[in-house]
């Protein structure tokens, strides 16, 4: 039996039940035993109420936007953007295809000219309905995006020729960094693409969203796009997306070498000492190899920390290599090199003077 089944019967027992009085015979009920099995009762009811109350949870917080990697409705249209426009009342109106001029302007029959430039899709329809019902009782006119021509995309960090590039029609990732003359020498492999959500998610593994929740973020591997590990990251970019190619760490190798000069490491961590010479094509026959060292910054300092390492002793495998870290120099010096050239070096490579930087291949 449930607690309000219970309740009502108990009720009725009150109001049926009484007792005689002595004087009058009359029935009188029995107020304060019925009110107080009553208030018991409302109690119970009362308890599982409250209970339930502070039981429940609290609302969950506005959940976040889901990756659906579908292309929203809500681009805004620009110059050269073509549209392909439709009335059924109106034959001149049928499948039309008009051209948004340099003033974002486009002429239509009957309306004349329109100004759509920064507006969606929608926002035309209704435009272009009002203008016709002068003519038309219920104009229904549809409006659609043939050729999207107008996308402002940011090329920004380690490119030839950073900056906004207006492009057209459909481009990938490459084709938008060659329009931005190419990566730089010292770029890293690891680009950063940042999208409106209005466009949805970044078509990538590791897609995020940001915290505010208006942007999709995600990392791609240049290298393997490049080297055809991973063909399909190299994705499409959609207007106002924002492309940042980082620069990479670098390793020096100067001195008594065939190419002296600053390596990007690309995606590795650390090169080895051998990897290095190798880059640098090798020692010249003048190099003091045993007399190597490598000068690493210090954070907590100005001043770099030198570890002596023995080349030659690495090259015969009698000593262990020694991994580079980004920044590390490598100073092989000559067989008649001083420490104040040492000095005089690592002042020249500060400075940014007379090296040239590869790419680890």
């Amino acid at each position: 039996m449930t607690t309000q089944s219970r309740s009502t019967s108990a009720h009725a027992k009150c109001v049926s039940s009484g007792t005689t009085g002595p004087h009058t015979g009359s029935k009188k009920p029995l107020l304060a035993i019925c009110g107080g099995l009553l208030t018991g009762m409302s109690a119970l009811l009362v308890l599982p109420v409250a209970s339930a109350q502070e039981s429940t949870p609290a609302a969950p917080e506005q959940s976040r936007p889901k990756c659906d990697n579908q292309v929203r409705s809500t681009y805004l249209l620009g110059t050269d953007d073509q549209l392909e426009i439709s009335e059924p009342e109106l034959l001149e109106l049928t499948n039309r295809q008009v051209r948004i001029d340099g003033d974002g302007d486009i002429q239509v029959v009957l309306a004349g000219r329109v100004h759509v430039s920064g507006l969606t899709v929608q926002q035309v329809e209704q435009a272009l309905d009002n203008a016709l019902k002068i003519y038309i009782r219920r104009p229904q006119v549809a409006v659609s995006v043939s050729e999207i021509r107008s996308q402002p995309v940011s090329v920004l960090g380690e490119v030839n020729t950073p900056g906004v590039h207006q492009v057209q029609g459909f481009k990938t990732l490459l084709e938008m960094l060659a329009l931005a003359g190419g990566t730089r020498p010292d770029a890293g492999y690891h680009i950063r693409i940042t999208r409106q959500m209005e466009w949805g998610c970044i078509p990538l593994p590791n897609a995020e969203i940001d915290a505010s929740g208006r942007f999709s973020v995600a990392e791609v591997s240049l290298k393997q796009i490049l080297e055809a590990q991973n063909p399909e990251d190299n994705i499409q970019i959609f207007p106002h997306d924002t492309i940042s190619v980082p620069k990479a760490e670098l390793v020096y190798v100067i001195g008594d070498v065939r190419r002296a000069g600053g390596f990007a490491l690309g995606e590795q961590k650390t090169i080895s000492v051998l990897h290095a010479i190798s880059l640098a094509e090798g020692l010249n026959g003048t190099a003091d190899a045993h007399h190597a060292r490598i000068l690493r910054l210090n954070r907590n300092s100005d001043r770099r920390e030198q570890i002596s390492v023995d080349v030659k002793g690495v090259l015969s495998g009698k000593s262990s290599d020694v991994a580079l870290q980004g920044d590390d120099i490598l100073f092989i010096p000559g067989s008649t090199g001083k420490k104040a050239a040492l000095r005089g070096i690592e002042a020249a490579l500060q400075a940014g003077t007379g090296l040239a930087i590869w790419r680890v291949p």
